[in-house]
C-alpha cells in the first residue's frame, strides 16, 4: 500500500508540474486521470500491480 500511495503521489505531482509549465493542458490531463482510472478496473490491473511491484523490488536490491 505504501508503494501505491507513493506512485499515486508522484504521479499527481509530475502532473501538476506539466499542468503549470504548459506542457499539458487540462482536457489531456483529465482524460488521461480518467484513463488511469478504468484501466485500475480493467482485468489489466493485477498484471500491471505485479510488474510495478517487480519494478520497486529490483530497485529496493540495489545497493551502493
Amino acid at each position: 500500500m505504501a508503494i501505491s500511495l507513493s506512485v499515486v503521489l508522484l504521479l499527481a505531482i509530475i502532473l501538476v508540474v506539466l499542468i503549470r509549465g504548459g506542457s499539458i493542458k487540462a482536457g489531456p490531463a483529465i482524460v488521461a486521470i480518467l484513463f488511469g482510472f478504468f484501466l485500475a478496473s480493467s482485468g489489466m490491473a493485477p498484471s500491471i500491480t505485479r510488474f510495478l511491484d517487480s519494478i520497486a523490488d529490483m530497485v529496493n536490491s540495489i545497493s551502493f
